[in-house]
């Protein structure tokens, strides 16, 4: 099965779905990721793992390491800049211009043959501005490319017991719902390629817990998706994603109230 991962920044594929990615390349799909930016605008560790100019650069490579801990079959970027954080943690899309992105996404689409897209969810996660964009997009090119489009699921689906509330997209109810266990050491790894952000991976826990805690202690064992495309009208959802990762061991359905 041919799946394309659209994701607005380096280290998105990871915490948000790296355990939904790592089960479906060890499940025998080609995973091909597809970020829209090298993260320019994020942090760049604390203390700094690079400049401000080598970002773009740095991240990118910790994407590349990444990809490779996940199982992907390819990586790649397409040339939209992130912008700088603004006063008072601001965040801002990475352009203006979405029918160019859903343009590009459908080309991207195409060169994979994809089967199934798997991207941001509508509420952007915590609401960042950029994974919503990428969602909008998302839904665009389904939209286009009609009868010949792939199935289209989204991240974070939120459910009762979703491990970290605030990263729910609250509109989008979980049609299934994923024990990353399995694949932790994995996640885990990929994480760790990411070190510009691991001050920032580990900021809310340590402020909560009142102690310094370490990337691998962050890592949530359980993840969950919503499909979009086409529509569900009733549970269980039955379609090839699901049924791979079904087979996998660590799918389970939500319980429908």
């Amino acid at each position: 099965m041919n799946i394309l991962a659209f994701f607005a920044h380096p280290d998105d594929e990871t915490m948000l779905c790296g355990g939904t990615l790592a089960l479906l390349a060890r499940a025998g799909a080609q995973v091909h990721l597809l970020i829209a930016t090298r993260g320019e605008g994020g942090e760049n560790g604390e203390p700094p793992v690079c400049s401000r100019e080598e970002l773009g650069e740095v991240r990118a490579e910790e994407m590349r390491c990444a990809a490779k801990q996940l199982g992907a079959a390819s990586l790649r970027f397409l040339s939209y800049i992130d912008p700088l954080v603004g006063p008072d943690n601001t965040l801002y899309a990475f352009t203006e211009d979405e029918e160019t992105l859903t343009a590009e996404l459908v080309e991207a689409l195409q060169a994979v043959h994809a089967e199934a897209l798997i991207s941001h969810g509508s509420n952007g996660e915590y609401g960042h501005p950029a994974h919503r964009l990428c969602h909008r997009a998302a839904r665009k090119a389904i939209e286009r490319l009609g009868t010949q489009a792939p199935l289209f699921y989204t991240i974070q689906a939120t459910h009762p017991e979703h491990p970290r509330v605030r990263l729910a997209n609250p509109e989008d109810p979980a049609h299934l719902i994923l024990d990353t266990q399995s694949v932790h050491d994995i996640k885990v790894a990929a994480a760790l390629c990411h070190r510009t952000q691991h001050a920032l991976f580990i900021r809310n826990t340590s402020r909560e817990l009142g102690r310094p805690v370490t990337v691998p202690e962050v890592i949530r064992d359980w993840e969950s998706l919503h499909r979009v495309y086409p529509p569900v009208h009733r549970l269980p959802v039955e379609d090839e994603l699901t049924n791979l990762l079904r087979a996998t061991g660590s799918a389970r359905d939500p319980v429908e109230t």
